[in-house]
């Protein structure tokens, strides 16, 4: 059991949860970042509902169990890990501070938290590597690819990333277009001078478009030039490095990937800002778990916003977590110490949990949810 996370220098006293992060990095953000930090599709109904979903699944706390020997460990792609707590991929992080990547790796290098680098990052791969990569108490090191219409930038791309000591890939699929950011667009989103997506430097135009007479650039164009299960089996033939594909929310496209070849799953519906009224994560977890077996790494996001939260995943299913806007609200309000307190404050509320429902270990489909007399339980449970 951990003792109680103590207060950071640099926070308020006050700051002592994620949602406290969030509440203070409001003031610190400007209107630009944080429209796009924090804002999600359209009426931003699935960004709400995610977090509500988790909010809603009942523990079953346990009395007088044998809590020797407990601990928050999980086994994932042959590495044995601290606890199930990742960073999702998030873009352009030097606009919520200078430091950016290098200081959300540090933080997670330090809390043994894995780290999923976005494509988009606002500082090289090589250089957020090189800042952590020998560090040998850190969490996995993982690279989140968009596919782009040049394979051949996109296997440089990979290659770099291989070069760099990146483990795994994980490739987003549900995102072939923007959702529509209602709020971005309020705020008038642009990039600050500066910031970009330093990785994409040098990619070649898009291919010219095939559009018809009358047919939108969207549906006559760049639809045309999607991510298809072509470009998965096509990236998996070009790479020895494990492949996940995150944005998966329907059981026949998780068999279908599997069938492929891929080495694991992130049910995501990207946070809430692709498609607005998605099912949240919490509900497609267990449904995914059920037609893919126990084998199978299965990761989810999307509302992970307590400790709680965690245990409710791996109860559902899921063999890890990732969280996204409460780490960029610790790197906004304190660089690397403040993304490092995000993850401290959820790992011991996780330990805290696991004891109050008297849980040794993290076993997805572990027996710790409460189901109301009658009512048919949606979870998955390990066979």
């Amino acid at each position: 059991m951990s003792e109680q996370t103590p207060a950071l220098a640099g926070l308020p006293a006050g700051v002592v949860s994620l949602a406290d992060h969030e509440v203070l990095a409001r003031s610190r953000l400007d209107a630009n970042a944080w429209a796009y930090f924090s804002g999600g599709a359209a009426d931003e109904l699935s960004l709400q509902a995610n977090v509500v979903a988790w909010q809603q699944q009942l523990l079953q706390p346990r009395v007088l169990r044998d809590l020797s020997g407990a601990h928050t460990q999980v086994a994932l792609l042959g590495r044995t890990l601290a606890h199930p707590i990742f960073l999702a991929p998030v873009a352009y992080q030097r606009m919520a501070h200078p430091d950016g990547e290098v200081a959300t790796a540090c933080a997670a290098s330090a809390q043994q938290a894995g780290l999923v680098l976005s494509t988009q990052a606002s500082i090289r791969l090589e250089t957020v590597a090189q800042a952590v990569v020998r560090d040998p108490e850190r969490g996995p090191l993982w690279f989140q690819l968009y596919l782009t219409p040049d394979r051949a930038f996109n296997r440089e791309l990979v290659q770099r990333a291989e070069r760099a000591g990146y483990e795994a890939l994980v490739v987003t699929v549900d995102a072939p277009v923007n959702g529509a950011r209602d709020r971005e667009r309020r705020a008038g989103f642009h990039l600050p001078p500066g910031v970009s997506a330093v990785n994409l430097a040098g990619l070649p135009p898009a291919p010219a478009s095939t559009q018809v007479p009358g047919q939108s650039a969207l549906c006559g164009g760049l639809l045309q030039v999607a991510t298809s299960w072509a470009d998965i089996e096509w990236l998996l033939s070009q790479t020895k490095l494990p492949v996940l594909l995150k944005g998966v929310m329907h059981p026949d496209d998780a068999r279908q990937a599997v069938q492929l070849g891929v080495a694991g799953l992130v049910v995501s519906n990207h946070g809430g800002r692709t498609l607005d009224t998605a099912p949240t994560t919490a509900a497609v977890l267990p449904r995914i778990r059920q037609v893919l077996g126990a084998d199978v790494p299965l990761l989810v996001d999307g509302g992970i916003r307590r400790g709680t939260d965690v245990l409710k995943a791996v109860a559902l299913g899921a063999n890890a977590v990732l969280i996204g806007r409460p780490y960029i609200y610790g790197l906004a309000n304190a660089g690397a110490l403040g993304v490092a307190h995000v993850l401290r404050l959820l790992r011991d509320e996780l330990e805290i949990v696991m004891a109050l429902c008297g849980c040794v270990r993290l076993e997805p489909g572990c027996d710790c949810l409460f189901v109301p007399e009658g009512a048919a339980p949606a979870v998955w449970v390990r066979k």
